[in-house]
């Protein structure tokens, strides 16, 4: 038993961290942890997961706020269709089959995998030439002052931005909000690739607004688990805890990194962990079999 809880515990300080950099609750790693080494019910795992992504939102939030790299504008406003997506998430999830959601969270983490991996190596030059400033502003991003600036540690320069397309990134954010229900990964994963490949925010700015959002959207799917009694102390505590601690950590270190660091890291886990989880649903589901499966 303390064995367990210490390696839940350990595994939960690397999400944390890893969730810290890439802007996300560390769900796309606790999830998968819980359900294959630990063989957890997924909506065990999620329910864990969720109130996690809380604890996380919470250490690293509060840590880019102070640095002064999240858009607050741009949180609440998104968080507005986040919020509503996470309930019909959270409700659509506590109904579906584990092995339907087994495969959803691999196909959606293999698909922002390759966005993060397309665009690599086009972030810190964007940043080094001033493109982000290019984009023009639409007329509610204008009205709602959307657009921001930070300082990025690893180039040692003043980054300026303008946020675009506040709608097509609003609609995204409410599908990042039904990830987050039905998932347990706080949507992050969306909504960083939405406001930065859409919006045009730059990947530093979009993690940080991402860790600022995900507590909101976590909470509102958390109520709806915790009626359905999927809520497991035993996995919570340990989980949390070790996500807090692993968050706060990685939040001191991202602005640190190069954007190309931060995509690469991305890429690999979420490769590896999208093949688990699809793997697993294709046992559930239809018993094939892949090579590889923990």
């Amino acid at each position: 038993m303390l064995t367990t809880f210490s390696l839940m515990f350990l595994i939960a300080i690397f999400a944390g961290f890893f969730g810290a950099l890439v802007g996300i609750g560390g769900g796309v790693i606790i999830v998968p942890a819980l359900t294959l080494l630990f063989h957890l019910p997924i909506h065990h795992a999620i329910a864990a997961s969720i109130v996690s992504v809380i604890a996380t939102s919470i250490a690293g939030a509060l840590s880019y706020v102070d640095q002064q790299i999240t858009n607050v504008r741009l949180g609440m406003f998104l968080e507005i269709s986040t919020t509503l997506g996470a309930l019909v998430g959270a409700l659509v999830g506590v109904l579906t089959t584990g092995w339907v959601l087994s495969l959803v969270f691999g196909v959606l983490i293999f698909y922002m995998a390759l966005v993060s991996f397309r665009t690599r190596k086009a972030e810190d030059a964007m940043m080094a030439s001033g493109e982000y400033e290019e984009p023009e502003s639409d007329k509610v991003s204008r009205s709602l002052k959307l657009s921001g600036v930070y300082h990025d540690a690893a180039i040692d320069k003043d980054v300026n931005y303008h946020a675009t397309k506040a709608i097509g990134g609003s609609l995204v954010a409410s599908l990042a909000g039904v990830g987050s229900g039905l998932l347990g990964i706080g949507g992050g994963v969306i909504k960083v690739a939405a406001m930065n490949s859409m919006m045009k925010i730059p990947m530093k700015a979009s993690v940080a607004t991402s860790k600022f959002m995900i507590g909101v959207t976590a909470a509102t799917s958390a109520v709806v688990y915790f009626l359905a009694g999927g809520i497991n102390l035993y996995v919570v505590a340990p989980v949390a805890l070790g996500t807090m601690l692993g968050a706060t950590g990685g939040s001191h270190v991202m602005n640190k990194l190069h954007s190309r660091v931060i995509k690469t890291i991305f890429f690999v886990v979420m490769v590896y962990l999208g093949y688990q989880m699809i793997a697993k649903g294709m046992v559930g589901g239809f018993n094939v079999k892949f090579p590889g499966l923990l």
